[in-house]
Formats: structure tokens, sequence, C-alpha cells
């Protein structure tokens, strides 16, 4: 059962000694005292994992994610092997193209590709209204298996694409560079863009409530491209969607993280247009976002993905980075930059929790915004 409390609740019942969560990961996402930082990581399921691998030989990407009980598999191998503080669902952003009528598929070498691209206002006019519980209901099912299978201390995390990434990815039709596709409709139909990222809003809005319904504890939105864009363009074209979505997650009572990478220009407006936890990339400093931040806010991340593959005396300088660069403060998650790489060993991984979970938090005293 989700633990349902608003950052005040949490932060109000810590003064006065009623019940708080009892797990790490939903403590530092409201910014109350911690043990030892939890940890989790962005792709924790994955290929640089063995049991992983021999489920992925002998079935796709979509049909782990439609079969639930492969899917609830493969989020608890991570949560059984390295010992994090929160398991992640193992799903894919792009479902919700399915039921859009977009047509997905995954192609070796070249990743997701969308096989009815978005290009016009006749495209996004006949975008079909769909119902997330029913048409996504294997997705809820995963959550359903899984929450039972977690030591009571690990929650789960749900989670969906941000309105921009989906649109970005639904416009270009597969991976960019340039998103020359997505920002060529932006600018000249900006009418037919602000529909399009209103509707992405409530479907990921719908669809993380039904996430929650169905036992997730906190939910995380990805924006996984929006470094794509410049500040000004942020604002006009991103922003207020963004806002809209995360006010109606805030009716959900569970911590919502907003990440998103190449995000340095965009962080203090990420966090005007809300969340309980802002994700770091590993392309700023901790310390230094964090206070620009505002220490109100909880953070998550940042190391280097690229960091668990290096020297083990280079690893464990970079995670000591990271750590005293939070410097006990409530409100830290340790969490990569981005998602783990295929090719990681899953001894660094497990090194890495293991530093984590051994640095023990020195300043940490329940605050409502202050250092």
């Amino acid at each position: 059962m989700a633990e349902n409390h608003t950052p005040a609740q949490n932060l109000a019942q810590a003064s006065s000694g009623t019940t708080e969560p009892r797990s790490r990961f939903l403590r530092a996402c409201w910014r109350l005292p911690v043990d030892r930082t939890p940890v989790w990581f962005m792709r924790q399921a994955g290929r640089y994992m063995a049991d992983y691998r021999a489920i992925r030989a002998r079935h796709s990407l979509l049909e782990i994610c439609q079969q639930p009980e492969l899917a609830a598999e493969v989020t608890l191998q991570p949560v059984r092997a390295l010992g994090v503080d929160a398991a992640i669902l193992f799903a894919d952003l792009l479902l919700p193209f399915l039921p859009l009528g977009l047509g997905l598929e995954f192609v070796k070498g070249e990743g997701p590709v969308i096989e009815r691209p978005i290009r016009s206002r006749g495209d996004v006019e006949r975008l079909p209204a769909i119902d997330v519980r029913q048409e996504l209901g294997y997705v809820l099912e995963t959550i359903r298996l899984v929450c039972p299978e977690l030591p009571p201390q690990v929650p789960l995390i749900g989670f969906a694409g941000a309105p921009f990434t989906l649109a970005a990815y639904m416009i270009e039709g597969q991976a960019s560079r340039s998103f020359l596709r997505t920002k060529g409709l932006m600018y000249e139909d900006e009418r037919t863009w602000h529909t399009l990222l209103a509707r992405l809003a409530d479907l990921v809005a719908e669809f993380l409530a039904a996430q929650v319904q169905a036992g997730a504890q906190a939910v995380q939105v990805f924006d996984s491209w929006v470094g794509a864009l410049g500040v000004e363009d942020y604002r006009r074209y991103v922003k207020p969607h963004v806002a809209h979505l995360m006010e109606r997650l805030q009716e959900l009572g569970v911590p919502v993280i907003h990440f998103g990478t190449g995000t340095a220009a965009l962080l203090r407006d990420m966090v005007q247009a809300g969340g309980s936890v802002i994700g770091l990339d590993w392309r700023v400093e901790l310390g230094q976002a964090w206070a620009e931040l505002g220490y109100g806010v909880a953070v998550q991340g940042n190391l280097d993905p690229a960091a668990l593959l290096a020297p083990a005396p280079v690893l464990e300088r970079k995670v000591e980075q990271v750590l005293a660069q939070a410097a006990g403060r409530p409100g830290h998650i340790f969490n990569l930059g981005h998602g783990v790489l295929p090719n990681t060993p899953v001894e660094a991984v497990q090194r890495t929790v293991e530093m984590v979970h051994r640095w023990i938090p020195v300043r940490q005293t329940a605050v409502e915004g202050g250092a």
C-alpha cells in the first residue's frame, strides 16, 4: 500500500513524532532524515545482468513488457542482486504509442522506431482517446505482481515519459540528434504543438495515477530529450504543460521525481514546473546545483554512468565526491546521471551500493527549506 503523504505532512509528522515512512528512499524524497543515503539506478534492470540477458534471449523487449509475469521478474532481479533501496518498474516510455495507433518497433542497432509518426495537425487530431487502465493494463498488472514480492522497506517507482520527450519521439519517428522535425512543428504550428503536448500531459497524468492506484509508491517523469531546448523555448513551448502535469501528479500524494538530461540551463525552470525531487545528470556538480535550486527540493543523482566501468579506486573516489557534495543534507537520493550502460560489470554496481550504504550522513535534520 502506498504511503501517500505530501512533503508538508511528512515534515509535520517528523516534528510531532507520529508515523513516518519507513523506506529510506521515501524519507529522502520528502527530505526527512535517513540512516544511510538511499540508492537506486536508472535502468537497474538490463543487459548488464546475466539473469536479464537469459530472459531477453527468449523474448523481445515488447514481449517482456506485455507479459506481466516476465516484467515483474525483471523488475525484481536487481533488487535481489544489488540491495538497492527502491525498485523501478520494468516497462518502456513509449508503450502508450501502441494504443495510440502509432506503431512501435525496436530495431537492433537503431532503437525504437515509430511506424506512423506525427507530422501535421491532422495527425494530432486523429490520435484516439485511450483508456490507460484497459489498454495499458499489463503495466498495472506488473505493478500488482511486484509489490507483494518487495521487502517492506523497498518501494516501487512507477514512471512515464514527459510530454516533450514523448512528442519528440512521435514527431521524429526515431532517435535524433538535431530534433529538426520536432522544432519545426513547434515553431511553425504553435497551436498544433500545444494541442499535442496538452493531450500528452493529460495522458501521462492518467497513466501515472493508474500506476499509483496499482501500488507504485513514487513516480518518475523522464524528460530524456528536453536538454535539446534552450531556456526560452522550454519556457514557451514546454514548461506550461509540465507544470500542468506536475499539478495533477501532486494530487496523488506520492513523491514525483522530475528528471531530464542535458538540463543544466533548465534546472531552475524545472523546479518551478514542479516535482518533489529533481534529477541531476552528471554534467552538473551536485552541490552547486542543489544550492542554486534551493534546499526546499530533494535531488537525485548524479554519478556519470561511465564511472561504473572505471578502476575500483576511481569509482570509489567519484562516488565519494557525489556524497560529499550532498553534504549530509536530508533529501539526497544517490543515482546515476542517466541509465546503467549495457557493458557495465554487475560487480561495479554492487560495489557502488555498498559504498553508498557505508557513508553515514552527518547533517540529517528535517527541514522545510533551509540548508
